[in-house]
């Protein structure tokens, strides 16, 4: 079952490939470049700016399709360890942190922003955006510093605030995101997104900068109020944001006449393809959801019930199955000072759920880095459980400590990928049963 398991993990993988989603998405004939079904008109030139952890990969695929003498300016922003998929591309290339910001963000903001303001009328910037475009591409609003926009994205991760809640803040303390970055551009803005938020809203993915905003000053007062820790924010955030509700600095734009935004690659798809390969693989099989949210222990369990359903009453579906979560889970971390991350927290609190069973679930992010760790995921069947107490480990502990990492370390239950050069979102994948159960 592991190896059906790890072929399906692959599959996911393979694709939300970013390489393969903008050669199927862009074309360039003479002067029209046409971006899925829509033509532009190429006058001037085209610049290039790659943010996130797949942005290697999508500037490849551009750089193979429009041809050399039309490309202007190009900047490419990527996550440390990363870069190795920019080598022979013309490009300057930043590494920077994530999902913490550091320096190198501020830079690449910095940078991003000057290359925006040059666009001409007659040109285009070819925004190329994946997932974790918030950390790596940072400007403070004025006043704030980098410190205290990492102090406050600390909070805010460490407090279980959902991915949008953390942009909404994020918008309102830049001055690229939020469609900031947009609004400076004087020609013609197209966006090439591979998302990884769920729903695939356009102003949450990378915090949204080249859309339109929705939110307000005022949403990002009431997200560190809701979540208990705005008396904890830096006293030069809470400024900014108290001044953003009197008025006093405008508001993020909540219309771009001159974007376009085209999402080619998400959680959607991913889910769909791992589906379509587990039928081949002779099993039944659904995407049961790719808007699953919320506290990754508590999730884990609603999830490990509906397998456990079909694991001993074959409902919705008939064992041999594979059932697809798609989504993202957080933790509230709190003070402890465990390690881990969401996925490996679903992995060590679905295993209580479906201890005994003849079943095994992997719970991963697809870009191979699950929260402040090296591995992406884990991957629990139904003696883990049974293996974890053998080793002396207290599972509730652990999730109590927050400590996932090395629970499952010591039972050899890590889903260690390395970077994929992708990422649409966490995933689940559930085998239930095996292929003799069909027979």
């Amino acid at each position: 079952m592991m190896e059906v398991v790890l072929e399906l993990v692959r599959t996911a993988i393979r694709s939300a490939d970013p390489h393969f989603s903008v050669k199927r998405s862009l074309n360039f004939d003479g002067r029209t470049l046409k971006v899925l079904d829509r033509e532009f008109n190429v006058k001037g030139r085209i610049h290039i700016l790659a943010i996130g952890k797949a942005s290697c990969r999508m500037a490849r695929a551009v750089f193979e399709t429009i041809p050399g003498e039309l490309v202007g300016d190009a900047l490419i922003v990527t996550k440390h360890g990363y870069a190795m998929d920019c080598d022979g591309i013309e490009a300057k290339v930043i590494e920077a942190g994530h999902p913490i910001p550091d320096e190198n963000s501020l830079l690449a903001g910095k940078l991003g922003l000057e290359l925006a303001k040059k666009v001409g009328r007659d040109d285009i910037l070819l925004t190329l955006i994946s997932g974790g475009g918030s950390a790596l591409f940072v400007y403070p609003a004025e006043g704030i510093s980098l410190e205290d926009l990492i102090r406050t994205n600390e909070l805010l991760l460490r407090s279980g605030a959902t991915i949008r809640e953390i942009n909404t803040v994020r918008k309102h303390l830049s001055k690229v995101k939020g469609g900031r970055l947009a609004k400076a551009v004087r020609g013609t803005v197209i966006s090439l997104i591979v998302s990884d938020v769920v729903g695939d809203d356009l102003s949450s993915i990378a915090s949204g900068i080249t859309s339109p905003d929705p939110t307000t000053y005022r949403d990002a007062y009431e997200v560190p109020v809701r979540r208990g820790i705005w008396d904890r924010v830096p006293e030069s955030v809470r400024r900014v944001i108290e001044r953003g509700m009197r008025g006093e600095i405008e508001e993020t734009p909540k219309e771009l006449d001159n974007v376009h935004n085209f999402i080619i690659a998400g959680n959607s798809k991913a889910c769909e393809a791992v589906a379509r390969k587990a039928g081949e693989l002779d099993f039944n099989s659904a995407v049961m959801t790719t808007t699953l949210e919320g506290e990754a222990k508590e999730v884990a369990l609603a999830v490990g019930s509906i397998i456990e359903e079909v694991a001993k009453r074959d409902r919705p579906l008939k064992k041999p199955a594979v059932l697809v979560f798609g989504g993202e889970w957080t933790v509230t971390v709190g003070d402890a000072e465990g390690l881990g991350g969401p996925n490996q927290e679903f992995a060590l609190s679905i295993a209580r759920k479906i201890a005994g069973l003849n079943v095994t679930v992997v719970a991963f992010d697809t870009d191979g880095t699950d929260g402040p760790t090296d591995v992406a995921g884990g991957i629990v069947d139904g003696e883990t459980l049974k293996r974890l107490k053998e080793a002396g480990i207290d599972v509730e502990e652990a999730l109590s400590d927050h400590d996932s990492y090395h629970a499952l370390e010591r039972v050899g239950a890590l889903l260690k990928t390395g970077p994929t050069g992708t990422n649409v979102n966490s995933m689940v994948i559930a085998v239930v049963g095996d292929r003799g159960d069909a027979l």
